[in-house]
């Protein structure tokens, strides 16, 4: 079964657009090293809970939404591979400087997860 890696980011309304640019740039690169897909996701419906919720995980500020990403894998072990080259691609030297980033990276936060139902 294959294993996905997934993201939850803030960003400010009006860097969407730089956002989607990053986000292309880095999407195509995951693929060429071989993930299987790579999805950005900007919320649309995505309420403020009570307790917990997207909003709050990232401590969403007025004027920023929520994105959700991911990238499939073939397995765990491809992942670590594959993101070690994508890590060292000198094509995202330039987008791994925080001051650079269209969004606050402190308050993103991701895992790697193992799929256990897949219809």
């Amino acid at each position: 079964m294959s294993y996905v890696d997934g993201f939850v980011v803030p960003v400010p309304k009006d860097k969407l657009d730089a956002y989607k640019k990053l986000a292309r740039k880095a999407g195509k690169i995951w693929m060429e090293h071989g993930a299987l897909a790579y999805t950005e996701c900007v919320g649309d419906d995505v309420p403020t809970g009570k307790r917990t919720s997207f909003p709050q995980s990232v401590k969403l500020k007025e004027g920023e939404l929520v994105v959700f990403s991911w990238i499939i894998f073939k397995s765990r072990r491809e992942r670590d591979r594959i993101n070690r080259k994508v890590m060292a691609d000198p094509r995202l030297a330039d987008m791994m400087d925080p001051k650079a980033m269209p969004f606050d990276g402190k308050r993103m936060f991701f895992g790697g997860f193992k799929p256990i139902i897949s219809l």
